[in-house]
């Protein structure tokens, strides 16, 4: 679930997030109107709890996979969840450029696509592995609550064999695999934005 969810945040988010900035006031593709349906549409999906949010992408979820439970079922509202929150992590990300490269670029005449190609990727590329980072984490969070509602995976667990058989003991497990996994995930994502960061 967090696999497939991540993957489609990565494929639609990024883009989303890098248009959010590069259309912003100032910018070399500055464009109120996009800049404002998109970031409204954004702040739209985000600000729905994901409990409902899952509720209310049954009939798309049905449509896209045939079935309203199970991990892949839950796949698809959780990558419509993280898209949002990935495509802001990104503009975020890309907002810690230094604007003189940005108008360096420009004044030597690099075109759109090679600014955000050969200057905005890999200036933010930290930044953006970071972004990964906090989105995979909160994934396997929401992946938890996925499963409250038959989404499977860990939090199907918890509910399931735990919490319905008052069995702490499961409920404890469940918890510190998912302690351990989101420090797992935490220090992996640190460890390579170190990597990458030629600053």
């Amino acid at each position: 679930m967090v696999g497939i969810s991540l993957v489609v945040a990565l494929l639609i988010g990024l883009p989303i997030g890098i248009v959010l900035f590069i259309t912003d006031k100032g910018l070399f593709l500055e464009n109120k109107v996009v800049k404002s349906v998109l970031g409204f549409l954004v702040n739209m999906v985000r600000s729905i709890p994901f409990i409902i949010l899952m509720v209310a992408l049954f009939p798309l979820t049905e449509l896209v996979t045939g079935s309203i439970i199970g991990p892949t079922a839950a796949s698809v509202s959780l990558s419509v969840a993280s898209i949002p929150f990935f495509a802001r992590l990104v503009e975020t990300a890309l907002r810690e450029i230094d604007k003189g490269v940005i108008e360096a670029a420009v004044a030597v005449g690099a075109t759109p696509w090679m600014i955000i190609k050969d200057v905005l990727l890999p200036e933010a590329k930290p930044g953006i592995i970071q972004g990964i980072t906090i989105t995979a984490i909160s994934l396997v969070a929401y992946s938890a609550m996925a499963g409250t509602i038959g989404g499977g995976g860990i939090g199907d667990l918890a509910i399931r064999f735990g919490y319905y058989r008052y069995d702490n003991t499961v409920m404890i497990t469940t918890v510190i695999i998912l302690i351990c996994l989101v420090q797992l995930l935490q220090y992996g994502g640190d460890f390579i934005a170190k990597k990458v960061d030629k600053r």
